[in-house]
Protein backbone atom coordinates (compact mmCIF):
# COMPACT_ATOMS: atom_id res chain seq x y z
CA UNK A 1 0.00 0.00 0.00
CA UNK A 2 2.83 2.44 0.77
CA UNK A 3 5.80 3.53 -1.25
CA UNK A 4 9.36 4.09 -0.10
CA UNK A 5 10.22 7.59 1.08
CA UNK A 6 11.09 9.89 -1.80
CA UNK A 7 14.02 11.64 -0.18
CA UNK A 8 16.72 11.12 -2.80
CA UNK A 9 19.16 9.84 -0.19
CA UNK A 10 18.96 6.23 -1.33
CA UNK A 11 19.72 7.26 -4.90
CA UNK A 12 22.63 9.43 -3.72
CA UNK A 13 24.11 6.54 -1.80
CA UNK A 14 23.58 4.18 -4.74
CA UNK A 15 25.40 6.50 -7.14
CA UNK A 16 28.34 6.94 -4.78
CA UNK A 17 28.65 3.23 -4.05
CA UNK A 18 28.15 2.28 -7.71
CA UNK A 19 30.81 4.80 -8.75
CA UNK A 20 33.21 3.41 -6.17
CA UNK A 21 32.50 -0.12 -7.40
CA UNK A 22 33.26 0.92 -10.96
CA UNK A 23 36.58 2.43 -9.89
CA UNK A 24 37.42 -0.65 -7.85
CA UNK A 25 36.46 -2.88 -10.77
CA UNK A 26 38.74 -0.96 -13.10
CA UNK A 27 41.73 -1.89 -10.94
CA UNK A 28 40.59 -5.45 -10.38
CA UNK A 29 39.27 -4.84 -6.88
CA UNK A 30 35.71 -6.34 -7.08
CA UNK A 31 35.25 -8.17 -10.37
CA UNK A 32 34.05 -11.41 -8.75
CA UNK A 33 35.81 -14.81 -8.31
CA UNK A 34 38.78 -15.50 -10.51
CA UNK A 35 41.87 -17.76 -10.66
CA UNK A 36 44.67 -17.02 -8.23
CA UNK A 37 47.42 -14.81 -9.60
CA UNK A 38 51.02 -15.69 -8.71
CA UNK A 39 52.42 -13.24 -6.21
CA UNK A 40 55.71 -11.36 -6.44
CA UNK A 41 58.93 -13.19 -5.59
CA UNK A 42 59.74 -13.42 -1.89
CA UNK A 43 62.09 -10.70 -0.67
CA UNK A 44 65.68 -11.56 0.03
CA UNK A 45 66.59 -12.12 3.67
CA UNK A 46 68.44 -8.84 3.75
CA UNK A 47 65.54 -6.75 2.39
CA UNK A 48 62.87 -5.31 4.66
CA UNK A 49 59.33 -6.21 3.58
CA UNK A 50 56.91 -3.29 3.31
CA UNK A 51 53.46 -4.06 4.72
CA UNK A 52 50.70 -4.53 2.18
CA UNK A 53 48.01 -1.85 2.57
CA UNK A 54 44.65 -2.75 1.05
CA UNK A 55 43.03 0.00 -1.02
CA UNK A 56 40.65 2.21 0.93
CA UNK A 57 36.98 1.59 0.26
CA UNK A 58 34.67 4.58 -0.08
CA UNK A 59 32.36 5.17 2.85
CA UNK A 60 28.64 5.83 2.67
CA UNK A 61 27.98 9.54 3.02
CA UNK A 62 26.55 10.55 6.37
CA UNK A 63 22.78 10.95 6.28
CA UNK A 64 21.65 14.46 5.44
CA UNK A 65 19.66 16.40 8.03
CA UNK A 66 15.96 16.36 7.27
CA UNK A 67 15.90 20.04 6.42
CA UNK A 68 18.55 19.59 3.70
CA UNK A 69 16.78 16.83 1.82
CA UNK A 70 15.29 17.66 -1.57
CA UNK A 71 11.69 18.80 -1.45
CA UNK A 72 8.65 18.44 -3.65
CA UNK A 73 7.01 21.68 -4.82
CA UNK A 74 4.04 19.66 -6.06
CA UNK A 75 2.48 19.53 -2.59
CA UNK A 76 0.01 22.36 -3.24
CA UNK A 77 -3.63 21.78 -4.13
CA UNK A 78 -4.37 22.40 -7.80
CA UNK A 79 -8.05 21.37 -7.97
CA UNK A 80 -10.33 21.81 -4.99
CA UNK A 81 -13.40 20.55 -6.85
CA UNK A 82 -17.01 20.71 -5.79
CA UNK A 83 -18.16 20.52 -2.19
CA UNK A 84 -18.25 16.90 -1.08
CA UNK A 85 -16.05 15.68 -3.92
CA UNK A 86 -13.59 14.31 -1.38
CA UNK A 87 -13.32 15.02 2.36
CA UNK A 88 -11.43 13.37 5.18
CA UNK A 89 -10.13 13.57 8.72
CA UNK A 90 -7.73 11.67 10.98
CA UNK A 91 -8.94 10.03 14.15
CA UNK A 92 -6.06 11.63 16.10
CA UNK A 93 -4.74 15.19 16.09
CA UNK A 94 -1.20 13.88 16.48
CA UNK A 95 0.75 10.66 16.83
CA UNK A 96 4.25 9.70 17.85
CA UNK A 97 6.63 8.57 15.07
CA UNK A 98 5.73 5.05 13.97
CA UNK A 99 2.24 5.16 15.48
CA UNK A 100 -0.48 4.44 12.88
CA UNK A 101 -3.42 6.78 12.43
CA UNK A 102 -6.89 6.10 11.07
CA UNK A 103 -8.07 8.07 8.05
CA UNK A 104 -11.80 8.57 7.41
CA UNK A 105 -12.76 9.64 3.88
CA UNK A 106 -15.96 10.24 1.96
CA UNK A 107 -15.80 10.78 -1.79
CA UNK A 108 -18.08 10.61 -4.83
CA UNK A 109 -15.14 9.28 -6.86
CA UNK A 110 -14.48 5.61 -7.48
CA UNK A 111 -11.22 5.84 -5.63
CA UNK A 112 -8.64 8.08 -4.03
CA UNK A 113 -5.04 7.99 -2.90
CA UNK A 114 -3.20 9.62 -0.03
CA UNK A 115 0.14 11.44 -0.22
CA UNK A 116 1.89 12.55 2.97
CA UNK A 117 3.92 15.75 2.80
CA UNK A 118 6.12 16.90 5.63
CA UNK A 119 6.15 20.70 5.79
CA UNK A 120 9.47 22.48 6.27
CA UNK A 121 12.14 24.32 4.32
CA UNK A 122 13.62 21.84 1.82
CA UNK A 123 15.58 24.39 -0.16
CA UNK A 124 12.51 26.55 -0.64
CA UNK A 125 10.22 23.75 -1.86
CA UNK A 126 8.55 23.93 1.59
CA UNK A 127 7.51 20.26 1.71
CA UNK A 128 8.85 16.75 1.16
CA UNK A 129 6.83 13.74 0.10
CA UNK A 130 7.42 10.91 2.57
CA UNK A 131 4.73 8.39 1.65
CA UNK A 132 2.01 7.62 -0.85
CA UNK A 133 -0.73 5.02 -0.68
CA UNK A 134 -2.06 2.92 -3.48
CA UNK A 135 -5.55 3.57 -4.80
CA UNK A 136 -8.26 3.08 -2.20
CA UNK A 137 -11.87 2.37 -3.06
CA UNK A 138 -14.06 5.44 -2.64
CA UNK A 139 -17.36 5.53 -0.78
CA UNK A 140 -19.91 8.24 -0.06
CA UNK A 141 -20.81 8.31 3.63
CA UNK A 142 -23.88 9.62 5.37
CA UNK A 143 -24.20 13.36 6.05
CA UNK A 144 -22.89 14.64 9.35
CA UNK A 145 -24.93 14.23 12.51
CA UNK A 146 -25.98 17.17 14.70
CA UNK A 147 -26.22 17.19 18.50
CA UNK A 148 -29.26 19.40 19.20
CA UNK A 149 -28.06 20.41 22.69
CA UNK A 150 -24.67 21.81 21.68
CA UNK A 151 -25.25 22.06 17.92
CA UNK A 152 -22.13 19.95 17.40
CA UNK A 153 -21.48 18.59 13.89
CA UNK A 154 -19.89 15.13 13.83
CA UNK A 155 -19.10 13.07 10.73
CA UNK A 156 -18.48 9.73 12.50
CA UNK A 157 -17.52 7.98 9.26
CA UNK A 158 -15.99 4.49 9.26
CA UNK A 159 -12.25 4.18 8.82
CA UNK A 160 -11.20 4.13 5.16
CA UNK A 161 -7.50 3.41 5.64
CA UNK A 162 -4.79 3.08 8.25
CA UNK A 163 -1.84 5.34 7.55
CA UNK A 164 1.51 4.04 8.78
CA UNK A 165 4.04 6.56 10.02
CA UNK A 166 7.05 4.27 10.26
CA UNK A 167 10.17 6.23 9.40
CA UNK A 168 8.35 9.57 9.31
CA UNK A 169 10.34 12.31 11.05
CA UNK A 170 8.66 14.46 13.69
CA UNK A 171 6.98 17.50 12.22
CA UNK A 172 3.87 19.03 10.67
CA UNK A 173 2.25 17.07 7.85
CA UNK A 174 -0.44 17.55 5.27
CA UNK A 175 -2.05 14.38 3.98
CA UNK A 176 -3.30 15.25 0.51
CA UNK A 177 -6.34 13.35 -0.71
CA UNK A 178 -6.43 12.98 -4.51
CA UNK A 179 -9.77 11.68 -5.80
CA UNK A 180 -9.93 9.83 -9.10
CA UNK A 181 -11.93 12.72 -10.56
CA UNK A 182 -9.18 15.24 -9.76
CA UNK A 183 -10.55 16.88 -6.60
CA UNK A 184 -8.09 17.36 -3.75
CA UNK A 185 -8.23 18.14 -0.03
CA UNK A 186 -5.78 18.43 2.85
CA UNK A 187 -5.94 16.54 6.13
CA UNK A 188 -3.51 17.87 8.78
CA UNK A 189 -1.49 15.60 11.06
CA UNK A 190 1.29 16.36 13.54
CA UNK A 191 3.98 13.78 14.26
CA UNK A 192 4.75 14.99 17.75
CA UNK A 193 8.03 14.78 19.60
CA UNK A 194 8.48 12.37 22.47
CA UNK A 195 11.22 14.56 23.96
CA UNK A 196 11.58 18.34 23.96
CA UNK A 197 14.77 18.58 26.04
CA UNK A 198 17.20 21.12 24.64
CA UNK A 199 14.86 22.07 21.79
CA UNK A 200 12.51 24.79 20.65
CA UNK A 201 8.98 23.38 20.75
CA UNK A 202 6.66 24.52 17.96
CA UNK A 203 3.02 24.37 19.06
CA UNK A 204 0.37 23.95 16.37
CA UNK A 205 -2.98 25.46 17.29
CA UNK A 206 -5.28 22.52 16.53
CA UNK A 207 -7.96 23.78 18.93
CA UNK A 208 -8.12 27.12 17.12
CA UNK A 209 -8.21 25.38 13.72
CA UNK A 210 -11.27 23.48 14.88
CA UNK A 211 -12.96 26.51 16.45
CA UNK A 212 -13.03 28.27 13.07
CA UNK A 213 -13.75 25.13 11.06
CA UNK A 214 -17.14 25.56 9.40
CA UNK A 215 -17.41 22.11 7.83
CA UNK A 216 -20.99 20.89 8.08
CA UNK A 217 -22.31 24.45 8.33
CA UNK A 218 -21.34 25.23 11.93
CA UNK A 219 -18.37 26.44 13.94
CA UNK A 220 -17.85 28.18 17.28
CA UNK A 221 -18.67 31.39 15.39
CA UNK A 222 -21.45 30.66 12.95
CA UNK A 223 -24.48 28.40 12.73
CA UNK A 224 -27.55 28.01 10.60
CA UNK A 225 -28.00 30.97 8.29
CA UNK A 226 -24.59 32.32 9.29
CA UNK A 227 -25.99 33.46 12.65
CA UNK A 228 -23.80 33.86 15.73
CA UNK A 229 -26.64 32.89 18.05
CA UNK A 230 -26.95 29.57 16.20
CA UNK A 231 -23.23 28.73 16.53
CA UNK A 232 -21.97 25.48 18.01
CA UNK A 233 -21.29 25.39 21.73
CA UNK A 234 -18.98 22.43 21.19
CA UNK A 235 -17.14 21.25 18.08
CA UNK A 236 -15.90 17.81 17.12
CA UNK A 237 -12.52 16.80 15.71
CA UNK A 238 -14.33 13.92 14.01
CA UNK A 239 -15.02 15.90 10.85
CA UNK A 240 -13.01 17.30 7.93
CA UNK A 241 -11.62 20.82 7.78
CA UNK A 242 -13.03 23.41 5.45
CA UNK A 243 -10.84 26.05 3.82
CA UNK A 244 -11.24 28.38 6.80
CA UNK A 245 -10.00 25.80 9.27
CA UNK A 246 -6.98 24.84 7.19
CA UNK A 247 -6.06 28.50 6.61
CA UNK A 248 -5.08 28.71 10.27
CA UNK A 249 -2.18 26.35 9.54
CA UNK A 250 -1.35 27.47 6.01
CA UNK A 251 -1.43 31.21 6.73
CA UNK A 252 -0.45 31.53 10.38
CA UNK A 253 1.94 28.65 11.04
CA UNK A 254 3.59 27.11 7.99
CA UNK A 255 5.99 29.99 7.29
CA UNK A 256 7.34 29.93 10.86
CA UNK A 257 8.06 26.19 10.54
CA UNK A 258 9.91 26.77 7.26
CA UNK A 259 12.03 29.56 8.74
CA UNK A 260 12.89 27.63 11.90
CA UNK A 261 13.92 24.57 9.90
CA UNK A 262 15.99 26.67 7.49
CA UNK A 263 17.97 28.05 10.44
CA UNK A 264 18.79 24.56 11.66
CA UNK A 265 17.93 25.11 15.33
CA UNK A 266 16.90 21.99 17.25
CA UNK A 267 13.12 21.67 17.01
CA UNK A 268 10.33 19.64 18.52
CA UNK A 269 6.66 19.58 17.48
CA UNK A 270 3.30 19.26 19.20
CA UNK A 271 -0.21 20.74 19.39
CA UNK A 272 -2.11 22.67 22.02
CA UNK A 273 -4.40 19.66 22.43
CA UNK A 274 -1.35 17.59 23.39
CA UNK A 275 -0.19 20.27 25.85
CA UNK A 276 -3.49 19.73 27.63
CA UNK A 277 -3.25 15.96 27.61
CA UNK A 278 0.28 14.60 27.82
CA UNK A 279 3.02 16.75 26.27
CA UNK A 280 5.76 17.37 28.83
CA UNK A 281 7.69 20.65 28.59
CA UNK A 282 10.54 19.90 30.98
CA UNK A 283 13.89 20.85 29.50
CA UNK A 284 12.56 22.74 26.48
CA UNK A 285 14.68 25.77 25.58
CA UNK A 286 11.63 27.62 24.28
CA UNK A 287 7.99 27.18 23.33
CA UNK A 288 6.73 29.01 20.24
CA UNK A 289 3.07 29.73 19.55
CA UNK A 290 3.10 30.35 15.85
CA UNK A 291 0.31 32.64 14.76
CA UNK A 292 -3.31 32.43 15.87
CA UNK A 293 -3.53 30.37 19.07
CA UNK A 294 -6.70 31.68 20.67
CA UNK A 295 -8.25 28.60 22.32
CA UNK A 296 -6.53 27.18 25.41
CA UNK A 297 -7.51 24.87 28.23
CA UNK A 298 -6.64 25.75 31.85
CA UNK A 299 -4.27 22.77 31.96
CA UNK A 300 -2.47 23.98 28.85
CA UNK A 301 -1.99 27.38 30.44
CA UNK A 302 -0.74 25.85 33.70
CA UNK A 303 1.87 23.80 31.87
CA UNK A 304 3.12 26.75 29.84
CA UNK A 305 3.29 28.99 32.93
CA UNK A 306 5.18 26.28 34.84
CA UNK A 307 7.64 25.96 31.96
CA UNK A 308 8.23 29.73 31.95
CA UNK A 309 8.81 29.68 35.68
CA UNK A 310 11.40 26.93 35.18
CA UNK A 311 13.38 28.96 32.63
CA UNK A 312 11.77 28.03 29.30
CA UNK A 313 11.51 30.99 26.92
CA UNK A 314 8.12 31.76 25.36
CA UNK A 315 7.28 33.37 22.03
CA UNK A 316 3.79 34.44 20.98
CA UNK A 317 4.02 35.33 17.30
CA UNK A 318 0.34 36.14 16.78
CA UNK A 319 -2.31 38.15 18.57
CA UNK A 320 -5.39 37.14 20.57
CA UNK A 321 -3.41 34.33 22.21
CA UNK A 322 -4.78 32.41 25.21
CA UNK A 323 -8.06 34.33 25.01
CA UNK A 324 -10.76 31.65 25.02
CA UNK A 325 -10.95 29.10 27.83
CA UNK A 326 -12.06 25.71 26.48
CA UNK A 327 -12.63 22.20 27.77
CA UNK A 328 -11.74 18.94 26.00
CA UNK A 329 -14.05 15.96 26.33
CA UNK A 330 -14.48 12.48 24.83
CA UNK A 331 -10.81 11.58 24.83
CA UNK A 332 -9.91 14.95 23.40
CA UNK A 333 -12.17 14.62 20.34
CA UNK A 334 -14.69 17.29 21.38
CA UNK A 335 -13.96 20.88 22.39
CA UNK A 336 -16.48 22.84 24.46
CA UNK A 337 -16.64 26.65 24.48
CA UNK A 338 -19.75 28.57 25.57
CA UNK A 339 -18.04 31.99 25.32
CA UNK A 340 -20.54 34.75 26.21
CA UNK A 341 -23.13 32.11 27.13
CA UNK A 342 -20.90 30.70 29.87
CA UNK A 343 -23.79 30.71 32.32
CA UNK A 344 -25.28 27.84 30.30
CA UNK A 345 -22.16 25.72 30.70
CA UNK A 346 -23.16 22.59 32.68
CA UNK A 347 -20.08 22.88 34.93
CA UNK A 348 -20.76 26.50 35.94
CA UNK A 349 -22.02 25.65 39.43
CA UNK A 350 -19.79 22.58 39.83
CA UNK A 351 -16.27 23.51 38.73
CA UNK A 352 -15.81 27.25 38.03
CA UNK A 353 -12.23 26.76 36.82
CA UNK A 354 -13.47 24.69 33.87
CA UNK A 355 -16.25 27.06 32.82
CA UNK A 356 -15.63 27.95 29.20
CA UNK A 357 -15.84 31.72 29.47
CA UNK A 358 -13.00 33.91 28.21
CA UNK A 359 -9.96 33.81 30.49
CA UNK A 360 -10.54 37.43 31.52
CA UNK A 361 -14.22 36.85 32.35
CA UNK A 362 -16.11 35.59 35.39
CA UNK A 363 -16.34 33.24 37.22
CA UNK A 364 -12.52 32.78 37.29
CA UNK A 365 -10.98 35.86 35.65
CA UNK A 366 -7.30 35.47 34.79
CA UNK A 367 -6.41 37.70 31.80
CA UNK A 368 -3.95 36.36 29.27
CA UNK A 369 -1.70 39.37 29.88
CA UNK A 370 -0.29 37.83 33.07
CA UNK A 371 1.41 35.24 30.87
CA UNK A 372 1.70 36.80 27.41
CA UNK A 373 2.54 40.34 28.54
CA UNK A 374 -0.01 41.96 26.20
CA UNK A 375 -3.80 42.12 26.23
CA UNK A 376 -6.15 41.46 23.31
CA UNK A 377 -7.73 44.76 22.31
CA UNK A 378 -9.70 44.52 19.09
CA UNK A 379 -10.71 43.59 15.56
CA UNK A 380 -10.54 44.49 12.71
CA UNK A 381 -7.62 46.83 12.09
CA UNK A 382 -5.06 47.57 9.41
CA UNK A 383 -2.20 49.82 10.52
CA UNK A 384 1.58 50.33 10.26
CA UNK A 385 3.87 48.69 12.79
CA UNK A 386 5.90 51.49 14.43
CA UNK A 387 9.27 50.76 16.07
CA UNK A 388 9.77 52.21 19.56
CA UNK A 389 12.94 50.45 20.83
CA UNK A 390 15.24 50.14 17.78
CA UNK A 391 18.30 49.27 19.88
CA UNK A 392 16.65 46.19 21.39
CA UNK A 393 18.59 43.00 20.65
CA UNK A 394 15.62 41.55 18.77
CA UNK A 395 15.92 44.32 16.17
CA UNK A 396 19.65 43.78 15.56
CA UNK A 397 20.44 43.65 11.85
CA UNK A 398 17.13 45.14 10.75
CA UNK A 399 18.44 48.65 10.26
CA UNK A 400 15.31 49.96 11.96
CA UNK A 401 15.39 53.34 13.67
CA UNK A 402 13.00 54.98 16.11
CA UNK A 403 9.66 55.69 14.44
CA UNK A 404 10.22 53.39 11.46
CA UNK A 405 6.87 52.21 10.15
CA UNK A 406 6.04 48.97 8.32
CA UNK A 407 2.68 49.38 6.54
CA UNK A 408 -0.14 46.88 7.12
CA UNK A 409 1.87 44.72 9.55
CA UNK A 410 -0.65 45.39 12.35
CA UNK A 411 -3.87 43.50 11.68
CA UNK A 412 -6.37 41.98 11.50
CA UNK A 413 -6.50 41.43 15.28
CA UNK A 414 -4.08 43.08 17.67
CA UNK A 415 -2.86 43.21 21.28
CA UNK A 416 -1.61 46.07 23.41
CA UNK A 417 -0.01 46.61 26.79
CA UNK A 418 -2.71 47.54 29.29
CA UNK A 419 -1.33 48.82 32.63
CA UNK A 420 -4.78 48.38 34.20
CA UNK A 421 -4.67 44.56 34.04
CA UNK A 422 -2.16 42.02 35.46
CA UNK A 423 1.07 42.50 33.48
CA UNK A 424 4.60 41.26 34.24
CA UNK A 425 7.14 44.00 34.98
CA UNK A 426 9.64 45.19 34.00
CA UNK A 427 8.29 45.06 30.47
CA UNK A 428 9.71 46.77 27.40
CA UNK A 429 7.41 47.90 24.61
CA UNK A 430 9.31 47.34 21.37
CA UNK A 431 6.71 48.77 18.99
CA UNK A 432 3.88 51.17 19.74
CA UNK A 433 1.58 51.50 16.76
CA UNK A 434 -1.30 54.01 16.72
CA UNK A 435 -4.49 52.76 15.06
CA UNK A 436 -8.23 53.11 14.77
CA UNK A 437 -10.37 50.10 15.64
CA UNK A 438 -13.65 51.18 14.17
CA UNK A 439 -14.01 54.69 15.59
CA UNK A 440 -11.96 53.91 18.70
CA UNK A 441 -8.31 55.05 18.82
CA UNK A 442 -5.83 52.65 20.38
CA UNK A 443 -2.35 51.17 20.02
CA UNK A 444 -0.87 47.81 19.13
CA UNK A 445 2.28 46.78 21.00
CA UNK A 446 5.06 44.26 20.66
CA UNK A 447 6.48 43.60 24.11
CA UNK A 448 9.25 41.69 25.87
CA UNK A 449 9.84 40.73 29.48
CA UNK A 450 11.96 38.28 31.45
CA UNK A 451 10.59 36.08 34.23
CA UNK A 452 12.45 35.63 37.55
CA UNK A 453 13.58 32.24 36.22
CA UNK A 454 15.45 33.97 33.40
CA UNK A 455 12.95 32.98 30.74
CA UNK A 456 12.44 35.55 28.00
CA UNK A 457 8.90 36.20 26.77
CA UNK A 458 8.14 37.94 23.47
CA UNK A 459 4.72 38.85 22.06
CA UNK A 460 4.39 40.33 18.57
CA UNK A 461 0.98 41.91 19.24
CA UNK A 462 -0.28 41.37 15.67
CA UNK A 463 -1.95 38.53 13.81
CA UNK A 464 0.02 39.23 10.63
CA UNK A 465 3.51 38.38 11.89
CA UNK A 466 3.66 34.93 10.27
CA UNK A 467 1.90 36.18 7.14
CA UNK A 468 4.62 38.79 6.73
CA UNK A 469 7.19 36.00 6.40
CA UNK A 470 5.49 35.08 3.09
CA UNK A 471 4.67 38.58 1.85
CA UNK A 472 5.26 38.89 -1.88
CA UNK A 473 5.95 35.17 -2.37
CA UNK A 474 4.05 32.58 -4.40
CA UNK A 475 1.95 31.56 -1.41
CA UNK A 476 1.03 35.09 -0.36
CA UNK A 477 1.62 37.47 -3.26
CA UNK A 478 -0.62 40.24 -1.87
CA UNK A 479 -0.52 39.67 1.93
CA UNK A 480 -2.61 42.72 2.83
CA UNK A 481 -0.20 44.99 0.97
CA UNK A 482 2.88 44.08 3.03
CA UNK A 483 6.06 44.47 0.95
CA UNK A 484 9.51 42.94 0.72
CA UNK A 485 10.92 45.46 3.22
CA UNK A 486 8.38 44.31 5.80
CA UNK A 487 9.09 40.66 5.04
CA UNK A 488 12.84 41.21 5.55
CA UNK A 489 12.26 43.06 8.82
CA UNK A 490 9.99 40.37 10.29
CA UNK A 491 12.27 37.59 9.04
CA UNK A 492 15.35 39.11 10.71
CA UNK A 493 13.55 39.69 14.02
CA UNK A 494 12.21 36.13 14.00
CA UNK A 495 15.65 34.73 13.22
CA UNK A 496 17.12 36.70 16.14
CA UNK A 497 14.38 35.33 18.38
CA UNK A 498 14.86 31.71 17.31
CA UNK A 499 18.64 31.77 17.59
CA UNK A 500 18.67 33.48 20.99
CA UNK A 501 15.87 31.42 22.52
CA UNK A 502 17.53 28.21 21.30
CA UNK A 503 20.54 28.95 23.54
CA UNK A 504 18.75 28.96 26.88
CA UNK A 505 17.03 31.42 29.23
CA UNK A 506 17.24 34.76 27.42
CA UNK A 507 17.29 36.66 30.69
CA UNK A 508 20.70 35.11 31.38
CA UNK A 509 22.06 35.77 27.88
CA UNK A 510 20.55 39.02 26.59
CA UNK A 511 20.24 42.57 27.97
CA UNK A 512 17.45 43.01 30.48
CA UNK A 513 14.27 44.75 29.35
CA UNK A 514 14.05 48.48 30.07
CA UNK A 515 10.59 49.19 31.36
CA UNK A 516 9.04 51.96 29.27
CA UNK A 517 5.36 51.37 29.99
CA UNK A 518 4.97 54.61 31.95
CA UNK A 519 6.67 56.56 29.15
CA UNK A 520 4.08 55.38 26.62
CA UNK A 521 0.95 54.97 28.75
CA UNK A 522 1.49 57.46 31.56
Amino acid sequence: MGEAPQDGLGRRRFLLVAGAAAVAGSVGGCAGPRAPVPGPPAPSPTASAAPTVPPALPLDPPPLPERLLPGDPGWRLTSYGLAGAVDGYCDKVSVLPGEPVGLHVSTVAEGFRVTAYRMGWYGGALARRVWRSGWIRGRVHAPAGLDPLTRTVTAAWPRSATVPTDGWPEGAYLLRLDAAGGAQRYVPLIIRSASVAGKILLVHAAATWQAYNGWGGRSLYLGEGGRYDARSLAVSFDRPYDRTGMAKFLVHERAVVALAERLGVDLAYTTGVDLDRHQALAGARAVFFLGHDEYWTPEMRRRVTTARDAGTNLAFLGANTCYRRVRLERDGRRMVCYKTDAGLDPVYAVNPELVTADFRAEPMPDPESSLVGVYYDGFPVDAPYVVTAPDHWLFAGTGAVYGDAFPHLVGVEYDRVNPGVPTPRPLEILSHSPLMCGRRPSFADSAYYTAPSGAGVFASGTMRWAEALMAGTRDSPVAHGMDRRTRCFVTTVTENLLRSFARGPAGDLEPAPRDNVADLYG
